[in-house]
């Protein structure tokens, strides 16, 4: 178990798909899998601090024990770095508490214990995607040098390449790995992709992009799946997310996500919108069981 906790799943919870939301850690981070375990995660992501801060109070050790002895965990936890981290910021000061934030969540990622952290890769700003690029991989390689005996990946993932925002082709994330292949791993963003201009929206057209992704990445480095359809039609390069089959996207690489056995030991994570109840996660979850139970489990295209 990713957290360290005594719980034993039984056999029936381990042969469900790895699949839940994202989930708020407000109130600690035992809070997380409390929310998650009450509408049936398997999987969650979590903001290993306030998303929308810089710098956070450490852990304290009654929240972390809480954590790694919560009883009834799902069976994958995982993380999600800040959106205020730019490791391609053209400003200076920005770019030195990127790389100081990453740190710090990286940190506290190994506290809990978790296999990886998605993160966007970073906007060059003006400068161009070529300096941009340059820019992460340098800024990756001071996160790295400093915590070099870290666990915790870094999962680049697939943006939709709004404004001036890199990491919206499959070349960019295998340029960015390759420098640092044994920490890093990619996230593929169903909404993202489509954004992006790669066609997933039938059966044909999804195996055709997973197909590409991995003869430019490299399966091997997929670590998660984000479950989103998009509000911004097929290019439009806007990041937009809308709920399950309600989007531009359609209900067909979801289908193929959660009934192909290809990936059945990947974390499906949803990030549609949604209220502290929960109800909208709830409502998207039981659409995307339902294509697992109304279609045989099948093997790639």
């Amino acid at each position: 178990m990713p957290n360290g906790s005594l719980h034993r799943a039984s056999k029936r919870e381990n042969d469900a798909p790895l699949l839940g939301a994202h989930m708020s850690i407000a109130g600690g981070p035992s809070k997380a899998l409390e929310r998650g375990r009450s509408i049936g995660c398997t999987a969650i992501q979590i903001f290993v601090k306030n998303n929308m801060q810089w710098l956070a109070k450490p852990f304290s050790k009654e929240e972390l024990d809480r954590f790694h002895t919560f009883i009834d965990p799902p069976r994958t936890v995982f993380g999600h770095a800040s959106y205020l981290i730019n490791l391609s910021a053209n400003n200076p000061d920005l770019l030195a508490r990127s790389i100081q934030s990453l740190m710090e969540e990286l940190m506290r990622a190994e506290q809990m214990c978790l296999p990886f952290l998605v993160l966007h890769p970073g906007a060059h700003m003006g400068d161009g995607e070529r300096v941009g690029l340059a820019r992460i991989t340098d800024s990756l390689g001071c996160v790295f040098r400093a915590l070099s005996d870290a666990q915790c990946k870094i999962a680049l993932e697939i943006t939709a390449g709004q404004g001036t925002t890199l990491g919206y082709r499959f070349e960019q994330l295998a340029e960015i790995i390759s420098y640092f292949p044994s920490r890093l791993r990619a996230c593929l963003d169903t909404a993202h992709l489509f954004a992006a201009g790669y066609d997933i929206s039938s059966k044909d057209s999804f195996w055709r992009t997973v197909a590409q992704f991995d003869k430019i990445v490299g399966r091997d480095y997929l670590a998660a799946w984000h479950l989103n359809d998009s509000k911004a039609p097929l290019g439009a390069r806007i990041d937009r997310h809308e709920h399950i089959g309600k989007g531009k996207i359609g209900l067909e690489p979801f289908r193929e996500i959660m009934c192909s056995g290809e990936f059945r030991h990947i974390p499906k994570i949803l990030e549609t919108p949604k209220k502290e109840d929960l109800k909208e996660d709830v409502i998207n979850l039981r659409v995307l069981k339902s294509l697992l139970e109304n279609k045989h489990t099948r093997s790639g295209p």
